[in-house]
C-alpha cells in the first residue's frame, strides 16, 4: 500500500500574507513573463506563473512598488513557484505596500478561491513529492479568501 507523502517541515521565516499583485519574472535567459504574486512576506513570496524554472535557480521577480528582487526558486509545481528573495524585503517597505493593498477587492478573493480549487484537483492528480506543496497551497489560499472575505464585510470602524 503506498504511502502519503510526508508534509515538508514549515522552514518559512515569516508568515507570507495574502496579495494579488501583477508581477514580471525573467531567468537572464528568456524575456520577461508575467506573474502573479498569491502571497508575500519579506522573506519571499509565492506567485503564479507560466514560465518553466528549476529548483535551486535565480530569478529577477519585478513587482511595482519595489525594488526589483533577485531571488532562488525555493519549489515549483505546475505554475505555481515559490520564491526567496537574496535581501528580504525592508520592513518600512513591506509594510508601505500591505496599506496600498489593506482590502483585497472582490475579484481577488474569487482568484484566491479559483486557485484553491484548482490546486486541490492538481493535488489529487500529483505525484507524491508534489502533493504536499500543492494541497499547502490549496489550503492557504482557501483559508485566505475567508480572511479577506470577513475583513471585506467587516463594518468600518468610527
Amino acid at each position: 500500500m503506498a504511502q502519503p507523502a510526508k508534509v515538508p517541515e514549515e522552514r518559512r521565516r515569516v508568515e507570507r500574507l495574502a496579495l494579488r499583485l501583477t508581477a514580471t519574472m525573467r531567468d537572464g535567459t528568456k524575456s520577461r513573463v508575467q506573474a502573479r504574486v498569491i502571497d508575500m512576506s519579506t522573506h519571499g513570496c509565492r506567485i503564479e506563473c507560466s514560465s518553466t524554472v528549476e529548483d535551486d535557480s535565480w530569478v529577477w521577480l519585478s513587482i511595482a512598488g519595489l525594488e526589483t528582487q533577485f531571488c532562488r526558486v525555493v519549489w515549483h509545481c505546475g505554475e505555481f513557484i515559490g520564491l526567496e528573495f537574496e535581501k528580504p524585503v525592508a520592513e518600512a517597505v513591506f509594510d508601505r505596500l500591505l496599506t496600498d493593498t489593506e482590502k483585497l477587492p472582490e475579484g481577488t478573493i474569487n482568484e484566491l478561491r479559483s486557485i484553491a480549487s484548482r490546486t486541490h484537483r492538481l493535488a489529487r492528480q500529483a505525484e507524491d513529492r508534489d502533493i504536499a506543496i500543492l494541497a499547502e497551497l490549496s489550503r492557504k489560499c482557501a483559508v485566505d479568501a475567508v480572511v479577506e472575505g470577513l475583513r471585506r464585510r467587516e463594518a468600518p470602524k468610527r
